[in-house]
């Protein structure tokens, strides 16, 4: 299987103007490329976009074009080419998942990538060789694999330089200390796994405030202006604190998870309708579900584990997970569930994590009761009565409570 490898490095200022150039250049040709589709009738295909790039070298308006490697250029027009496959499949229905939008034009002030293949790249006592930039020192905080096919390299909003290469590595073979696990994910407690443990989620809540202070500061200010272009520069600087921050606990997480368990369970959830709450958008938005099941599902298939997810509709947090009956649904105020029918008192989360981890086992009808006279109540705390869900009469439930305490 392939993966990306990714390290900094610090360009010199001969450098810095090379890769500057470089971007610029590879900027122009997918915007000029991309406007010619968007002027064709029929989409032309990488042969004659690479034809047209070569006329256009020779013109006096392009002709700087080739003070950069081709090779970069060449790339460019690739991806392009890629974009719109996927955009058109994905659109006739070919591509699975989500709708996927037309390719857009390049901007400065967003992220800027040159992708070298082989041909225009080396690596020599420590030291990686551009072709038309110069050797790059990158901080090796570990060793490739194996011989990288291509590498990318990249600065992002915050002017940070990176090289991400793409490797070949093979799957390890390891036992597992547990046979199988499920995991409820949530906000305020990242992960409830179904032997209970739990991971709490990275505090974000400082630096939103200051990205929210700063965005009003950049609404005011005038576009083009140097002031705009630090604080644009400051909130990209916060956001990669955010994302880093994000991406260092979702990588231990699901390292952690990956080596000690052989079947690992995860729910289906459904992002894109839950970030429409108003309420919630922004904090779900943070915790990074979608990209913690990304790393699952690659690690599984790099250590030999069994990555299951379950179907979005099975009602995890509507059955108890001892007894298997159902009770319906809860307020999300109420945390702690109280089974009248087998008498158990557990935490919600716990619940929905061993649910969900009977139901990718494929065993989670065993244990449902049927003819069952019993009701099912809820509760967060017993003296937090005002959570209860609405569909309960507060005297009744404390005369149960009451009861079976007796």
């Amino acid at each position: 299987m392939k993966t990306r490898y990714q390290y900094r490095f610090y360009p010199t200022d001969q450098q810095g103007q090379s890769l500057a150039q470089l971007f610029g250049c590879v900027r122009v040709v997918w915007n000029d490329a991309l406007a010619f589709c968007k002027q064709s009738e029929k989409l032309p295909g990488y042969n004659k976009l690479s034809a047209i790039l070569t006329q256009a070298k020779k013109t006096d308006e392009r002709k700087w074009l080739s003070d950069v490697s081709s090779v970069p250029l060449q790339q460019s027009l690739r991806h392009l080419d890629v974009a719109y496959k996927n955009f058109f499949n994905s659109r006739n229905g070919k591509k699975k998942g989500g709708k996927i939008g037309a390719p857009r034009f390049k901007k400065k002030t967003n992220s800027q990538s040159a992708e070298f293949t082989k041909a225009a790249f080396s690596i020599t006592e420590g030291e990686v060789y551009l072709a038309k930039i110069g050797a790059m020192k990158p901080i090796w905080s570990r060793e490739l694999p194996s011989e990288p096919s291509s590498v990318t390299v990249i600065k992002d909003c915050a002017n940070r330089y990176f090289l991400s290469f793409v490797v070949e590595v093979q799957p390890i073979l390891a036992a597992a200390k547990n046979q199988s696990i499920g995991i409820d994910l949530g906000l305020k407690t990242f992960a409830v796994i179904s032997n209970g443990e739990k991971a709490l989620s990275p505090n974000y809540s400082k630096c939103d405030r200051k990205i929210r202070k700063l965005q009003r500061k950049l609404a005011r200010q005038h576009k083009g202006s140097k002031r705009r272009n630090r604080t644009r520069v400051r909130i990209a600087k916060i956001h990669n604190q955010i994302s880093d921050t994000r991406k260092d606990f979702l990588h231990k997480l699901s390292t952690k998870i990956i080596n000690d368990n052989q079947v690992i369970v995860l729910e289906d959830l459904n992002v894109s309708g839950m970030v429409k709450n108003r309420r919630l958008s922004r904090v779900i938005s943070l915790q990074g579900w979608r990209e913690f099941r990304i790393q699952c599902a690659a690690k599984s298939e790099k250590f030999t584990r069994d990555f299951r997810v379950i179907d979005r509709w099975q009602p995890t947090s509507q059955i108890c997970s001892c007894c298997g009956f159902r009770w319906g649904k809860i307020d999300l105020s109420v945390r702690s569930i109280l089974c009248l029918s087998c008498g158990t008192e557990q935490e919600r989360d716990e619940n929905a994590s061993k649910n969900i981890e009977m139901v990718g086992m494929g065993h989670r009808h065993d244990l449902k009761r049927t003819g069952s006279d019993y009701k099912t109540v809820s509760t967060a705390s017993y003296c937090e009565l005002s959570s209860v869900s609405p569909t309960f009469k507060v005297g009744e439930y404390v005369k149960v409570v009451d009861k079976i305490r007796e």
